[in-house]
């Protein structure tokens, strides 16, 4: 929500047009994305007219203080949830950069690959706020991602499979 969306927005403006359709996913409870989403679409689309996307919302997997213990059962909620539009997606690539909301989404990618049906690349954008340590998402990613970027050099010191590219939004 708010922050995270902005940073992927920023991503997603240096993409070519071949990155379409984009699927967006985003907790249930966000408030805040959808409009943000749907402005920067409306914008892409006067620059290029054949540009496609979707918003689908998922169940969030943790809450702001949510207790840990909570956050297991919600999550696994949220990958249930996820699995079947994941499925019927079918995405090429996962770009994502921190929200909770990705964590499960990654998760049924990989189940996917993981039966056959179809593997994604995933890469994860850790937040340029996180200039010491790795959000919850980047610790549980950081295993799993195809491309893990970072936007501070004690990052990559600390979390050697990732790239730093410096600043990138």
């Amino acid at each position: 929500t708010g922050g995270h969306t902005t940073e992927i927005l920023r991503l997603l403006s240096c993409l070519s047009e071949s990155y379409s359709p984009r699927h967006y996913i985003i907790a249930d409870s966000d408030k805040m994305s959808e409009a943000k989403i749907r402005s920067f679409e409306q914008k892409r689309a006067e620059t290029f007219s054949s540009s496609q996307f979707t918003l689908d919302r998922i169940p969030r997997s943790r809450e702001v203080r949510q207790s840990w213990t909570s956050s297991v059962v919600s999550t696994l909620y949220s990958i249930l949830y996820s699995l079947p539009l994941t499925y019927k997606l079918k995405p090429d690539l996962i770009l994502c950069n921190g929200p909770g909301t990705c964590v499960p989404v990654c998760i049924s990618a990989l189940l996917l690959g993981l039966l056959g049906i179809k593997r994604a690349i995933i890469v994860y954008v850790e937040s340029i706020c996180r200039v010491e340590t790795l959000s919850l998402s980047g610790k549980i990613l950081y295993y799993f991602s195809d491309y893990f970027i970072v936007q501070w050099p004690n990052l990559k010191e600390k979390y050697p499979k990732s790239v730093y590219l410096g600043r990138i939004v």
